[in-house]
């Protein structure tokens, strides 16, 4: 496609979340990149999950296509994506059911693991059962053994996640995941390199290690610029590196992603590759992962955004 088929570009950011700050950088990132390759693009702030005021504020724009700079409850969960295909609308990114099955950590890990990939153990509890016993959840229920992570059931960003060492932790540790979800996930801890994989038009990407100072990859680690190291490519022998990269993409296509995604892997010891979860829009600034892996293939930033914008504008067979 040539510039001038995009038309005019709604880049959406911001949102109603707990990560609405780091929307807002991947949206603006994305504005910038494609007003400097020439496309018309206007930066649009979502600031409710209210499904009227939204698709009355994107009427208002005349807008050809969007591209979803989202992160987190709205972005990715299925919601924006379901307003802009009433509105019969291109937009970047997964479609409504790939978008909700990837943000609920508890239905993808179901799909995973009957697609035969390896996922961590895991205990799913609802905030409502919780509050009715919370002394039986407080003690003896947890069946995993520690190290346990617990985690909001549908956040990004690792928000609202704790790594716990012993039972005394985890009543702060449930308390804290259930101020960000009304589920909650406690997983048992994989020991390994922490991974990740991107996925571009279904082509899958350098692996990618992360290696934080911290003993976990939290929300600290991820945007405090020095906590964090990251290989690319990860130093692994070709057949693993290969495994990993392959699983990555089964794992996208068992939700129906399309576009991009990025795939968050354990690999243990023993070079087992455990799947935690897919990112149906990962993080969008020039120094993100997915930028960072298309950058290894040739691939700049500016080049990434206007590939995803011709996605959107591709049919979509599912």
């Amino acid at each position: 496609m040539e510039i001038k088929d995009f038309g005019r570009v709604g880049v959406l950011m911001g949102g109603p979340s707990s990560e609405r700050e780091i929307s807002l950088k991947s949206g603006k990132a994305v504005f910038s990149a494609l007003c400097e390759a020439g496309v018309e693009a206007v930066a649009i702030d979502i600031t409710t999950d209210n499904p009227r005021a939204n698709a009355s504020l994107l009427k208002k724009y005349n807008l050809d296509c969007a591209f979803i700079a989202l992160h987190g409850r709205f972005g990715e969960d299925g919601a924006i994506q379901s307003i802009l295909e009433e509105m019969n609308l291109p937009f970047t990114a997964s479609g409504v059911s790939a978008s909700q099955l990837a943000m609920d950590k508890i239905g993808s890990l179901e799909i995973f693991s009957q697609g035969g990939l390896a996922v961590p153990k895991s205990q799913f509890i609802e905030k409502s059962v919780y509050q009715k016993d919370k002394v039986f959840f407080n003690s003896g229920f947890n069946q995993l053994g520690f190290p346990l992570v617990v985690k909001p059931a549908n956040h990004g960003s690792s928000i609202g996640l704790s790594l716990i060492e012993n039972e005394g932790q985890l009543p702060a540790a449930m308390e804290l995941a259930f101020k960000f979800d009304e589920r909650i996930i406690i997983q048992e801890y994989i020991s390994g390199r922490e991974l990740t994989v991107g996925i571009l038009d279904e082509v899958v990407l350098p692996v990618i290690e992360i290696i934080p100072n911290n003993k976990f990859f939290d929300f600290t680690a991820k945007y405090q610029t020095g906590l964090t190291r990251y290989i690319i490519p990860a130093a692994l022998d070709q057949g693993v590196a290969l495994e990993v990269q392959k699983i990555a993409l089964q794992a996208h296509k068992l939700l129906g992603c399309y576009g991009c995604s990025r795939v968050d892997i354990i690999l243990t010891k023993d070079g087992c590759p455990y799947i935690l979860e897919v990112n149906t829009i990962p993080g969008m600034t020039s120094t993100s992962l997915l930028p960072k892996a298309a950058k290894m293939v040739g691939i700049d930033f500016s080049q990434l955004c206007l590939k995803l914008l011709e996605l959107a504008y591709e049919p979509r067979t599912f």
